[in-house]
């Protein structure tokens, strides 16, 4: 039996209370692991609703809403910017807060570039590392995309920029029900709180360059959606000639695999988790089964 908490805790600093994230724990005993699960841009900790009924069971799991997302609202102290530093501190707050000194580590997306910050800071904290929809060292798509967003930013609202965005993440029929939850998470962030999350992009590109050259011990499970053409063919650039890392294209999924094939994702979690990394590395894979 396991017990799920919610909490958004606050500390005292000095004479002051400060507000924290907002997070989900889920523990079941000290012998099993932890898995810290950390959502993309625009998410929230929903985004992991459907990992969390199939790996509660097997891991404690503690799932967080970065700063502004979800009900991680009005944290203290407040920035009138963010840089990675804050916001990888912020995780760092609750890990010592539940403490836990190391753990796995799942990401989404844009949680993926948060993951690769953490380890720059506090490589100490991370045993395995589980990248969905991973964003890696930037190509020229991934630039074009970034440089589109941010020229669109100029005369649309950031709504709209999410919905249309969305569809051009995610176009294929097949991809909707991601598509929705996607675009239902964002419209909870304030335009001043995007406005902030968009400042990140001056370190962005040099981040992603930065853990591309370093040497990384840890085993890595990279997955990524057949359709998920934008960020596919750097995960694939990343995991070459790397034999600490594991590419698996999910068929019938695209940027979110995790929402459009949650079983096998979990499942690719759990056999990744659970075993020991083997002899010489391990080649691409790609998961097939039915895409009706």
């Amino acid at each position: 039996m396991f017990n799920t908490c919610r909490k958004t805790f606050t500390e005292k600093v000095g004479s002051d209370f400060v507000q924290r994230l907002h997070y989900e724990s889920s523990f079941i005993n000290h012998e099993l692991p932890w898995i810290v699960l950390i959502h993309g841009a625009g998410g929230s900790i929903a985004t992991w609703k459907l990992q969390w009924q199939g790996l509660s069971n097997h891991f404690n799991l503690l799932a967080i809403d970065l700063r502004d997302h979800g009900k991680s609202k009005n944290v203290t102290p407040p920035y009138a910017s963010y840089n990675f530093e804050i916001v990888s501190n912020d995780i760092i707050d609750v890990l010592d807060h539940e403490g836990i000194d190391k753990a796995h580590f799942v990401t989404l997306s844009f949680g993926s570039v948060m993951l690769q910050a953490l380890h720059q800071r506090r490589p100490d904290l991370i045993q395995k590392m589980v990248m969905i929809g991973g964003v890696f060292n930037a190509n020229w798509m991934i630039k074009g995309f970034v440089h589109l967003a941010r020229f669109f930013n100029l005369f649309l609202s950031f709504k709209s920029m999410y919905s249309t965005f969305s569809y051009l993440l995610m176009p294929r029929k097949r991809n909707q029900v991601a598509r929705r939850v996607y675009q239902m998470q964002a419209r909870r962030l304030a335009e001043e709180e995007y406005l902030k999350w968009l400042g990140l992009y001056s370190e962005f590109f040099m981040l992603l360059k930065k853990f591309h050259a370093q040497e990384i011990q840890n085993d890595i499970l990279v997955l990524m959606g057949v359709d998920d053409y934008l960020f596919l063919p750097s995960a694939r650039n990343f995991s070459k000639n790397r034999d600490q890392i594991k590419l698996r294209i999910v068929a019938g999924a695209g940027h979110i695999c995790n929402i459009d094939k949650p079983a096998e994702v979990n499942k690719q979690i759990t056999d990744f988790l659970n075993t020991q990394q083997d002899q010489q590395g391990i080649p691409e894979t790609k998961v097939r089964y039915d895409t009706n």
